[in-house]
């Protein structure tokens, strides 16, 4: 049952998303008082099966999707700062978000815009190419499974990144990023040799600062002892589109927080 505390605890996270969506906060909080005059005249847009959240996340994609300006590149109102988000299309982006930004599983989201898991993942890799294509960047790869390491590679070189090496062990890892300019780190937690990809990371943070991802079958290792932060994890087995999305995530991200800092400094 949809209740008016059920939507005040909810209202934040929309307006959050509706944010990163449209560009600035007066445009996205224009379409999420839409989204709430819906559901007040007709509660039962929720539906019974499916979370409050996923719901009010629902209702709202329905009405931005229902305005034919949104269906183009650049949203109401762009923040100069969100530029490179703003061109991507509509529906790739949101994609995006409602992944890497709201957290939502594959299913959750696939529900939201009323797709399929595939069109989907489908999605989040136009994406994913599309941010790559404007922030490409070199990648280091720590990983002892030559399989997965490949997997990866041919991953992450079809977004348009290019891999500077791959690493099997914590020594390895790090003769390898001598000299070269790495943009992100892909690291499994446990080595060939019995290291660790966290002490391996933290050797290389020590001298220069990137984004990193852990994609490992053992998250809780990474849940103990000295680790980066922040850091993304992804559980294996993975989903390439979820690799994907938070790729996408660690690097659209960071580079806007650099920016942030910058005219901070400034």
């Amino acid at each position: 049952m949809l209740t008016s505390q059920a939507v005040r605890d909810h209202l934040p996270v929309v307006r959050r998303y509706a944010r990163a969506l449209t560009g600035s906060q007066a445009s996205g909080d224009s379409y999420v008082t839409a989204a709430l005059e819906a559901l007040t005249a007709d509660p039962g847009l929720i539906g019974d099966q499916t979370s409050v959240r996923v719901g009010m996340f629902r209702v709202f994609s329905k009405i931005w999707n229902s305005v034919p300006v949104n269906a183009g590149r650049e949203p109401v109102n762009p923040n100069p700062a969100d530029r490179r988000l703003s061109q991507i299309g509509a529906m790739p982006r949101q994609a995006f978000l409602l992944v890497s930004l709201e957290g939502f599983s594959e299913e959750d989201a696939a529900k939201i815009l009323d797709v399929s898991v595939g069109e989907l993942r489908a999605l989040i890799d136009e994406c994913g190419k599309e941010i790559a294509s404007q922030i490409a960047t070199n990648i280091l790869i720590i990983e002892d499974e030559a399989l997965i390491a490949m997997d990866l590679q041919s991953l992450v070189e079809n977004l348009g990144h290019e891999v500077q090496g791959i690493a099997s062990t914590r020594a390895e890892a790090v003769a390898l990023a001598k000299n070269k300019n790495i943009g992100l780190i892909l690291a499994d937690i446990q080595l060939a040799d019995g290291s660790s990809g966290v002490d391996a990371v933290n050797d290389l943070l020590a001298t220069f600062e990137v984004p990193v991802i852990f994609i490992t079958a053992y998250p809780e290792r990474f849940l103990t002892g000295l680790r980066p932060e922040p850091a993304f994890l992804i559980t294996k087995p993975y989903q390439p589109a979820m690799v994907s999305a938070v790729i996408s995530q660690a690097l659209f991200f960071e580079r806007n927080a650099h920016k942030s800092q910058s005219r901070a400094v400034g």
